[in-house]
């Protein structure tokens, strides 16, 4: 299976699939029905005090992922959730973050193709 990334804030279309967020906080000025998400997963995303540390700081990159990790291996039910949402076919994991690079969708991604749950 598939999953791509994409920001949320982007034009939804068919080659998404199964839509999904994976932020904590609602995208602002953002309608749900111009979002058109199939699965919000906000448990999944960092916590808001990692969150609040990293502040988008491309410095803090390698750290907040090792941070990250660390939290979603207290996560587990959010990630059967995601694990099975990402198995049934192509998907796409919705972040809100302007950084294309430095997010945790990307976190998110890495972890589900060293895992095997999705491909390359």
């Amino acid at each position: 299976m598939e999953a791509e990334l994409k920001r949320v804030y982007e034009e939804p279309s068919l080659e998404d699939g199964t839509r999904i967020l994976v932020d904590r906080l609602w995208p602002r000025g953002l309608s749900k029905e111009k979002a058109r998400v199939d699965l919000w997963l906000k448990e999944i995303a960092p916590s808001n005090e990692l969150r609040r540390w990293f502040d988008h700081d491309p410095a803090k990159w390698p750290e907040f992922k090792a941070r990250y990790k660390r939290e979603l291996k207290h996560n587990a039910k959010q990630l059967a959730l995601l694990r099975q949402a990402t198995g049934r076919g192509r998907s796409t994991l919705l972040y809100g973050a302007r950084d294309t690079e430095h997010n945790e969708a990307v976190v998110l991604q890495e972890l589900l193709r060293h895992e095997g749950t999705i491909r390359t």
